[in-house]
């Protein structure tokens, strides 16, 4: 079987922190995670999300997520 684009999925987290002026030490205070573990998260690097991790980051930045992650379909050829 071919593989297959399904699209991607891009988290917005850096740029709702950005919008409201808020600092990862801030942010990882609040949503009670680690800050290696929010980095991944600015960084589009998480393989799996964790929906407890992104009900903490909805709660700690008052925020729906749909404003947190999007997805991005594939192109068409």
């Amino acid at each position: 079987m071919k593989d297959m684009e399904f699209g991607t999925i891009k988290i917005h987290l850096k740029e709702i922190m950005d919008s409201q002026n808020i600092s990862i030490n801030k942010l990882s205070f609040r949503a009670e995670m680690q800050r290696t573990q929010l980095k991944k998260y600015c960084k589009n690097e998480v393989q799996r999300l964790d929906i407890a991790v992104l009900s903490r980051l909805c709660y700690a930045l008052n925020c729906d997520l749909h404003d947190l992650i999007e997805y991005i379909p594939p192109e068409k050829p």
